[in-house]
């Protein structure tokens, strides 16, 4: 497994990462799997239309009622390749502090096991710093064990466990964004 540190940014949502953001999301979509952070699961057909509202979810604007506003950013590559994705959501609500935490992670299943999703958690932790919130609460499903290693890997400490209405166990982290 490499570091990435040096090799990766995150970079706000920007039109001019088009093409590169359509490979990561055909990607996603090819592969089954759900889509985490769930801002991929926006539709990108009207990508400057998506990018706006994800400008927009950063300042409070256009959220649905109940949600809160939340930072999205995407982890790019030297060469351009978007290889991971954060939402981070700028204050808890009763359902986000069990279930969702301030930061929602993903990494494209191609470039896993490359160190990526550490790093982009890193960093995402640093942003989540300038927005203000000190210590910040990251979720994994139980059987998600490369997730809960990323997360204790960045100082991740672990706080009591949550059970869906469907029996799923969320493990919940808190880690310290200075």
């Amino acid at each position: 497994m490499q570091n990435q540190g040096s090799k990766v940014t995150l970079v706000e949502p920007t039109e001019t990462l088009r093409e590169a953001y359509m490979v990561f999301y055909e990607e996603w979509k090819a592969s089954g799997e759900s889509f985490v952070p769930w801002v991929i699961a926006l539709d990108p057909a009207d990508f400057a239309g998506m990018v706006q509202s994800l400008r927009e979810y950063a300042s409070g604007a256009g959220i649905p009622e109940g949600w809160v506003s939340s930072s999205t950013f995407w982890l790019v590559t030297l060469d351009k390749r978007i290889v991971g994705a954060v939402n981070i959501r700028h204050r808890l609500t009763d359902t986000l502090l069990h279930t969702g935490g301030h930061i929602g992670y993903g990494v494209v299943p191609s470039a896993r096991r490359q160190g990526y999703a550490t790093e982009l958690l890193k960093q995402a932790l640093l942003r989540a710093s300038e927005l203000g919130i000190e210590q910040a609460l990251v979720v994994c499903d139980a059987v998600n064990t490369a997730s809960e290693r990323t997360i204790r890997k960045n100082g991740g400490i672990e706080d009591s466990g949550y059970i869906e209405e469907d029996g799923n166990v969320i493990r919940r982290f808190w880690v310290s964004t200075k």
